[in-house]
């Protein structure tokens, strides 16, 4: 049985120095026992195989198997995209399903979820019922899995046989939940107390009867109490019909058959990372970091996080290869809310919310596409946090409201390590999620709010471009002009490409958007973002790509440019907010890029005259009647001066540094660091 229960702490070796270890050093680092400073026990059964090992199943049903669940869990994300209420929850498609098994394993694979383990934990297995339904969004007792409170969690046991055989699970973003500010993410929290109603697991539905007095407290701790409700009923209701839909399936084939087809299909994901992505990274040990800017209370600072990342040919399963990840040397515990439960149940969440970078090792982009992130590569990866008191081992009750802050660069930590060990083969940085809106009273007088998740541009790669305006949660979407505009008090102006936004590169970022919208009343905007002054890097000789920036009546008499954590800025009607989020990182020199690509990003306003001249040395004419400038939505008639275009770059290779670092964070690094250096010490090979 698996279990991870609370120790004292012992030295792991986990370095607080830059350089990787070598030598005996090493050894004895891989041999150490990893600090677990996870908070809750956690001393139930979870993580191990259902059948016997050995036990084989037809590869047949096996594939009818796996599809089921993705198809049960795809129809339990539509039907709660079509029933549920909230622009977050079903326009936005800010929410996420999954399955997991008795051993509390996660199945599916098309994208992240919560864990099940608080639920059994608080609620053992044998005392389940059907038409149970359990709830909590307590980010401190979620072992992990929520990171913060507007994530609310709804677990569905589901029977065959007369017991628990799997679950199904649905979490989202809602609304407002309560706290200090309408949408309940304060930028200036101190205190989880601030941030919304705390719900531990609850038992919401018991034997198919829904606890009124519960829903009813929820809704009445929120400023969209409608929205609320409709939104956790469509939950309910989703994964009440998936539970239906899976003890069919255990009904059709028996319960040892599907759990044998369980074992399987997880024991395929293991096999496939080991043989296919991680064979790709060197054995040895390789050391990065980046940072958060700020955390809404202290003064923007470097909030650094960082990963030692140890590869080994043995130690893993079967005493195959597995990867060390370790985040000693991270920050200290941010006094406003970027903060993330990270390191209890061994990382578990963490594990598969990392995963999918490893991906970008796989032979081809269209073999990429085809891995799936499940519970089979939790056994290949060992995770060692650092005490508590850290950005990733925050001590209660430390704000997390922000905590995208953090787990969104460590996906981006993840891929500058593993970068340093293969050479550059991986993408550019990105950043794709970031929460802007604006509240007041409508046309009739009543409260609104409206707030959407924002993408940016992804990190171009060794073998393309980026992507434009991509989001980080499958699925998910900006809000649709013709929604927004019927139900709020605004006009949208402009939604497209923030040109120049992606950074320079043989392969060019992807490029951020730019959206413009005139109040029609007065009204208050708000922001949760980083990546205003720290860009997303780009690597190999690739540029950084544009920061965040929000600015309110560009051109007018009241122009101002808002800070990327604001709560409630005034904004008058007639006013106009600018909003422009960050463009990918770019990948490999920016001088090795076809003159004929930049002539084609030019005309297709991509990139601007200047900035084709400035970062690509492509020296660019057009007919002085075209449109041109950082607004420009194409200029016809590009074309390329080629003799003045290879004089150009025969120049700023020679004015070059002979010594650039790997990584390029931007101008806003110099700002931040200590000593006004432009890198720092772990960005050179």
């Amino acid at each position: 049985m698996t279990t991870t229960a609370d120790t004292s702490a012992v030295d792991s070796g986990s370095m607080l120095r830059t350089e990787p270890l070598t030598g005996q050093e090493l050894a004895d680092y891989i041999a150490a026992s990893p600090i677990n400073s996870a908070g809750l026990p956690t001393a139930y059964e979870h993580g191990n195989r259902l059948t016997a090992e050995g036990s084989s199943v037809d590869p047949i049903i096996v594939e009818i198997v796996e599809g089921t669940l993705a198809s049960v869990e795809m129809e339990v994300e539509t039907s709660i995209s079509r029933t549920s209420r909230s622009p977050m929850i079903r326009d936005a498609h800010d929410f996420r399903a999954g399955i997991h098994d008795r051993q509390l394993r996660k199945l599916t694979g098309r994208s992240y979820s919560a864990l099940v383990h608080p639920v059994v934990r608080d609620f053992p297995i044998e005392e389940m019922r059907e038409g149970d339904v359990f709830f909590h969004n307590d980010v401190y007792e979620s072992e992990g899995g929520i990171g913060h409170l507007p994530d609310m969690c709804v677990t569905v046991p589901v029977f065959a046989e007369g017991r628990v055989v799997c679950f199904v699970q649905a979490f989202g973003h809602h609304d407002d939940i309560g706290g200090a500010c309408p949408g309940s993410m304060p930028s200036g929290a101190t205190s989880v107390f601030e941030e919304g109603l705390m719900i531990p697991p609850i038992k919401l539905w018991s034997e198919g009867v829904p606890n009124r007095s519960a829903l009813r407290i929820m809704s009445r701790n929120s400023r969209m109490p409608d929205s609320l409700s409709a939104d956790l009923d469509a939950e309910c209701s989703a994964c009440l019909m998936g539970a239906r839909r899976l003890s069919e399936l255990f009904t059709r084939y028996g319960v040892e058959t599907v759990e044998t087809a369980f074992d399987a299909i997880l024991q395929n994901s293991t096999e496939i990372y080991r043989r296919e992505i991680l064979s790709k990274i060197p054995d040895g040990q390789y050391v990065w970091e980046d940072y958060a800017e700020h955390d809404g209370v202290s003064d923007p600072m470097l909030h650094t996080q960082r990963i030692t990342l140890t590869k080994t040919s043995t130690g893993g399963p079967d005493d195959g290869p597995r990867l060390i990840v370790d985040f000693t040397g991270t920050a200290a515990q941010a006094a406003g809310p970027i903060n993330h439960c990270g390191d209890y149940v061994g990382g578990n969440f963490l594990k598969k919310w990392l995963a999918p970078i490893l991906r970008n090792l796989a032979d081809t982009p269209e073999r990429m596409g085809e891995l799936d992130v499940n519970e089979g590569i939790v056994p290949l990866i060992e995770m060692r946090f650092p005490e508590k008191g850290t950005l990733l081992t925050p001590e209660f009750p430390g704000p997390t409201n922000a905590r995208t802050f953090v787990i969104l660069r460590l996906l981006g930590v993840l891929a500058g390590v593993v970068a340093k060990a293969v050479d550059g083969r991986m993408p550019a940085d990105q950043e794709t999620i970031r929460y802007t809106g604006v509240y007041g009273k409508d046309r009739d007088g009543k409260d609104y709010l409206m707030r959407e998740v924002l993408g940016g541009g992804s990190g171009g790669r060794y073998y393309s471009d980026g992507e434009d305006t991509i989001h980080v949660v499958p699925d998910s979407r900006n809000l649709p002009t013709e929604f927004t505009e019927s139900r709020f008090p605004f006009r949208v102006e402009r939604l497209g490409l923030a040109v120049d936004s992606g950074g320079a590169g043989r392969y060019r970022g992807g490029l951020g958007y730019e959206k413009h919208i005139r109040m029609l009343r007065d009204g208050h905007f708000m922001s949760i973002a980083d990546r205003s002054i720290l860009a997303c890097w780009g690597v190999k000789g690739g540029k950084a790509g544009r920061p965040f920036e929000v600015t309110i009546d560009p051109g007018g008499p009241n122009e101002r440019q808002i800070d990327a954590l604001a709560d409630a800025e005034v904004i008058r009607a007639g006013e106009v907010v600018r909003i422009r989020t960050t463009g990918g990182g770019g990948w490999g020199d920016p001088l090795d890029r076809p003159i004929a690509e930049v002539v084609r990003d030019v005309s297709w306003g991509k990139v601007s005259i200047a900035g084709a001249r400035e970062s690509y040395g492509v020296v660019v004419t057009a007919d002085p009647s075209a449109s041109v400038g950082a607004d420009a939505a194409g200029v016809d008639g590009a074309e390329a001066d080629e003799a003045a275009t290879t004089e150009l770059r025969e120049q700023m290779r020679a004015t070059r540094d002979a010594n650039e670092p790997f990584f390029d964070r931007g101008p806003g690094y110099a700002q931040l660091s200590v000593d006004g250096a432009s890198a720092a010490a772990v960005d050179w090979l």
